[in-house]
């Protein structure tokens, strides 16, 4: 019997995350039953059991809408039918006051109790399913709050025990897979709401520029991610060692990093900014070129505050960042 090509593209990238484990090892699965976390699933299943791998259904209930637990529960069972051999549910508390939005504030804590379920199993790897159209939507997103390079990348196929092998699928695929074999996959109420950012690019915008500029708009967006995390990674690679370079007991050797390229010089600072405790989502451009100011622009200013009670100042040649 043929392979159906929907089933095919969901297995294949999982398969090869997976070939780099040993049999016995464990790897965990987090999913909320909707199509692309349950199709992942079902191919881990399917890919881990014939390299011996011992697959763990994990679902995370937000108890952000009525029924929640009850949510769970279906997933619990759904997971089992697929045949993991363990499930695990794991209840979080939404930080509303942490400043962040409320889809940032779920996702930093499902991806804490994710790392915390990794460590309980001993998991090698923790499979998420976001797809290429969430990696498009991710891309779109930052060019339009203007993020720079940072954000344009899109999301990392890999990072600590988290892995995304579904980035080069798309949600069609996932949908198509579920059908294919027999599984009810739930829609996500969260998913149609226009007042969420995200659902108005994935339902309008989107379309709009697959019809007005024509198709494959989605994979365009995926492919310069990928383009830009390679950039990237040498950029941040050359900015340590630029930093590294300037880095003196009491401050930054202004000299040192006056000689840097802007983009290696801009990247060491807002690197020592973070460093010295400014919050990330805080840190804007226009921080990092108040204080480049300093290094290439000086004429005697006095300092540059930064979120978090931090302070950039310039003083006996060198760039000092420190709490205010």
């Amino acid at each position: 019997m043929t392979l159906h090509p929907s089933v095919a593209a969901v297995r294949v990238p999982v398969r090869a995350t997976l070939s780099a484990l040993d049999p016995g090892d464990v790897v965990a699965v987090a999913c909320s039953g909707g199509a692309d976390s349950l199709a992942l699933a079902s191919a881990a299943v399917f890919e881990g059991h014939k390299l011996g791998l011992r697959v763990v259904g994990v679902t995370v209930d937000h108890a952000l809408q009525p029924g929640s637990a009850g949510q769970a529960d279906r997933v619990v069972t759904q997971l089992a039918t697929i045949g993991v051999d363990e499930t695990l549910t794991a209840r979080v508390q939404v930080d509303g006051s942490s400043g962040l939005g409320p889809e940032a504030a779920a996702r930093e804590a499902r991806y804490a109790v994710l790392e915390e379920v990794a460590d309980r199993l001993s998991a090698r790897l923790v499979l998420l399913g976001h797809t290429l159209d969430d990696q498009a939507e991710t891309v779109l997103l930052g060019l339009t709050r203007g993020s720079g390079g940072r954000s344009l990348q899109g999301m990392r196929p890999a990072f600590g025990v988290f892995a995304r092998p579904l980035l080069g699928v798309r949600r069609d695929d996932t949908v198509t897979a579920c059908q294919v074999e027999g599984l009810e996959a739930w829609d996500d109420p969260h998913n149609d709401d226009p007042g969420y950012t995200r659902v108005r690019v994935r339902r309008r915008v989107l379309p709009v520029l697959e019809d007005e500029l024509g198709p494959g708009i989605a994979e365009a967006l995926a492919r310069t991610a990928d383009q830009l995390r390679d950039d990237t990674a040498l950029l941040n690679e050359l900015a340590t060692a630029a930093l590294d370079a300037a880095r003196r007991p009491e401050g930054l050797d202004v000299e040192v990093l006056a000689a840097q390229p802007p983009a290696l010089r801009h990247r060491a600072i807002h690197a020592a900014a973070l460093g010295a405790g400014v919050p990330p989502a805080e840190l804007t451009r226009r921080h990092v070129l108040e204080v480049d100011r300093l290094v290439v622009a000086w004429r005697g200013q006095q300092w540059v505050d930064l979120p978090g009670h931090v302070r950039a100042l310039r003083r006996d040649g060198l760039l000092v960042i420190e709490g205010s």
